[in-house]
């Protein structure tokens, strides 16, 4: 019931291919080529909404690399920065460091399955207003309708032969096109690079060869396929629409056609009567404003993004006819069939599914938030010799060697006590250095930094009750409390 299948318009696209297309090996068309859309403009309360959603979009896209967050001496002052060359992530007053990446796929796993929850309450509600691909192909169609004009302007535009008015008309267009695609991918580099800086760098030509490389590549990809390829994006290239149904069930709030209200569809003239044939006047309103180019009036299909455009349009051709405004509406289709039985709608948010979304939406955040809270300044990772295990000392006792590294995420040098515990006796000293054997070693930690230390220890053969003693490494800062601490082990003979 709640699969989505292509579109009558794709089902013909794909069955009228030229004879020249693309043969598969049964011998039938696998190409056509693309049917041009040419969405109108129209008005109205999803409109509205879109508007909105796509200034909020675009202002948070080209905004927040140009965010200020002081983390102190020697350290980036850009609120959200990922630095690839110093190997952090910074989220405002969230430092990310390489041994964290968990928390970017935390943070992908909350993303998806809020895509998830929002599926299943009000289906492709992303991808209808939220949508990279949405946002920016609508921004690059309000620049078509400025220059060129509306639907039947740019239409009889494209029928005309070559002449100044058209030329100039499509040159500025994609010039336009073209400097918003410049804008966003050197938006795109800000997210990696100090935005004031990499941005006179590009201008004044002092930018490194990837910076440029990078910054041609997002401008364009954004040009071609906010420009050009629009629809194809989300009806061919997008796993999404083929996934979605998944997440759908009879209770989804979908953009759909009222066709126990709107049918028998035909034409009307003021003055007729309205008995015994449906609301819809079939003016096509609702096709000439899709963004996909389909027929909502077909039912659910994969090509429609759910941005609910086609409602605005019927609407404003019903309040013209004098009938009831939402012919086609945002309605699930249990309550498409109680209105057809002239019963109230309900709207059941709270359902199996979408119960299970929550959870697992709430549980990850939890985790997440947890993790964050409970994170430590310091980390301690000890990595034992492989070979040799051991070496047997000419007094007899046992030598074990260790790469030590100690992470301090802090802005403060600390200086750290390593201590063992575990090994009776035991004595450790750091290669390279002039210190004796000790019970405990003092470590110089630079701030923000990773230190390495080359570690043996050394004890006595009647200390081990087996081949393999397991033995507790710590570090205790100035105040004697424990920061961190790795579970290692001390080899010798069995």
């Amino acid at each position: 019931m709640n699969q989505l299948v292509p579109s009558k318009k794709v089902q013909s696209d794909i069955a009228s291919g030229q004879p020249e297309a693309m043969i598969g090996v049964f011998g039938s068309s696998l190409y056509a080529d693309r049917v041009k859309v040419y969405p109108r403009a129209v008005s109205g309360h999803f409109r509205t909404i879109k508007w909105a959603v796509l200034i909020a979009c675009l202002a948070i896209y080209y905004i927040t690399p140009w965010l200020r967050w002081d983390r102190g001496p020697n350290a980036p002052d850009q609120a959200l920065l990922l630095d690839m060359v110093g190997r952090r992530g910074y989220f405002f007053w969230i430092e990310i460091w390489p041994q964290e990446v968990y928390y970017i796929t935390g943070l992908l796993i909350l993303g998806a399955i809020a895509l998830f929850l929002a599926t299943a309450l009000f289906g492709r509600v992303w991808c209808g207003y939220a949508c990279p691909q949405t946002v920016w192909t609508d921004l690059f169609m309000l620049v078509e309708r400025w220059i060129e004009g509306d639907r039947n302007a740019r239409m009889r535009l494209d029928q005309k032969p070559m002449s100044f008015d058209k030329l100039w008309r499509k040159i500025a267009k994609h010039c336009a096109w073209l400097l918003i695609a410049a804008a966003t991918g050197g938006a795109w580099i800000m997210y990696f690079q100090d935005a004031p800086t990499v941005t006179r760098e590009i201008f004044t030509g002092e930018a490194s060869g990837g910076t440029y490389f990078f910054f041609g590549l997002f401008t364009a990809t954004t040009y071609t396929l906010a420009g050009w390829a629009r629809e194809q994006v989300c009806t061919y290239m997008c796993p999404w629409p083929r996934i979605q149904s998944a997440m759908l069930d009879e209770h989804t709030l979908n953009v759909t056609y009222q066709a126990w209200r709107g049918e028998k569809r035909g034409k009307h003239k003021a003055g007729e009567s309205w008995e015994g044939r449906g609301d819809c006047v079939d003016c096509r309103a609702c096709v000439n404003v899709c963004p996909t180019g389909i027929d909502i009036r077909d039912g659910w299909q994969m090509e429609c993004i759910g941005c609910g455009l086609c409602i605005d349009a019927c609407d404003e051709i019903m309040s013209k006819v004098g009938r009831p405004q939402r012919l086609i509406d945002f309605v699930s289709l249990a309550n498409l069939d109680r209105r057809a039985k002239k019963q109230p709608s309900i709207l059941k948010l709270v359902r199996t599914r979408t119960m299970i979304y929550a959870t697992l939406l709430v549980v990850v955040a939890a985790i997440m938030i947890a993790a964050l809270t409970l994170r430590h300044s310091f980390e301690l990772n000890v990595l034992h010799d492989r070979s040799p295990l051991y070496v047997t000392l000419s007094d007899g006792s046992l030598r074990n060697g260790y790469t030590v590294k100690v992470l301090n995420k802090t802005r403060e040098p600390a200086f750290l006590k390593l201590v063992v515990d575990g090994l009776p006796g035991a004595e450790m000293f750091l290669a390279g250095t002039a210190e004796e054997a000790a019970s405990s070693l003092n470590l110089p930690v630079d701030a923000d930094t990773v230190a390495e230390f080359r570690l043996f220890l050394k004890a006595s053969r009647n200390s081990l009750k087996a081949g393999v003693t397991p033995i507790d490494l710590r570090l205790i800062n100035a105040d004697g409390r424990v920061v961190a601490q790795y579970r290692a082990q001390f080899n010798g003979p069995n």
